[in-house]
């Protein structure tokens, strides 16, 4: 093939390469500010979370809710490998049983940090109130980056450590009904740990908007050097 063409179609690609980059940059740009506008509108939405609530964490996550009912401080669970600060602990979660009802949510207690040894747990018990109503956002479990087999299995203590929330799981264990979302107490709530809840950590608009100027200006670049070149007299000997 001449020489002068397959210099073209390497031009022609880099050049579509490099747009098709930068669009997909500021398509996810679009996608991740339009999450932050949702995250936003709903940390002012509230619900008083009831059996009727739907079983929708998708739809109901980062929104305020308060709830009716009382704490089960006899099945607590030791959320392990959370780290914070650069020191490992364990986030604690408390079943509080809903007014009237056989159903139970997860509240995300906060963060403690691991006894040494490992085999002595943290003390997590406080006196629970017959009835109460709590306040905190919803939110989905935390997630892990490589999910081992076992580990939603509990282990066999008091309070029961586990590596990863499966709320059906969880639910044989209380023998009662869990919501498959967790809420995450105010900071300002009695009975908690530290608690610095966050939004979920995600790559911010302006970054994706920052790579897609990067391809952008390559898919330029490589313009101007290719006009340059071809503008030269004898540029590329053909073959």
């Amino acid at each position: 093939m001449n020489i002068k063409l397959k210099w073209v179609f390497s031009y022609l690609g880099l050049f579509t390469l490099f747009l098709s980059l930068g669009a997909w940059q500021v398509q996810r740009a679009n996608e991740k500010q339009q999450f932050l506008d949702l995250e936003a509108k709903r940390a002012n939405e509230s619900v008083q979370l009831t059996i009727e609530i739907t079983d929708d964490a998708k739809a109901l996550r980062y929104k305020r809710a308060s709830v009716v009912g009382y704490y089960d401080t006899s099945k607590q669970f030791l959320l392990d490998n959370q780290i914070d600060g650069g020191k490992a602990g364990y986030f604690v979660f408390t079943p509080f049983k809903l007014q009237n009802s056989n159903k139970a949510i997860l509240v995300n207690r906060g963060w403690i940090p691991l006894v040494e040894p490992r085999a002595v747990l943290p003390n997590v018990d406080f006196h629970a109130e017959s009835e109460t109503t709590i306040n905190g956002r919803i939110n989905t479990f935390p997630s892990i980056g490589l999910k081992l087999d076992g580990a939603n299995q509990l282990s066999q203590t008091n309070p029961a450590v586990i590596g990863v929330i499966d709320s059906k799981v969880l639910a044989m264990y209380t023998g009662y009904e869990l919501f498959n979302f967790q809420l995450e107490l105010d900071t300002n709530s009695p009975n908690g740990f530290k608690r610095e809840w966050v939004a979920a950590k995600i790559m911010q608009p302006e970054q994706h908007l920052g790579y897609a100027l990067q391809w952008f200006g390559l898919a330029f670049v490589l313009t101007i050097i290719f006009i340059k070149v071809g503008l030269k007299k004898n540029d590329i000997p053909t073959t």
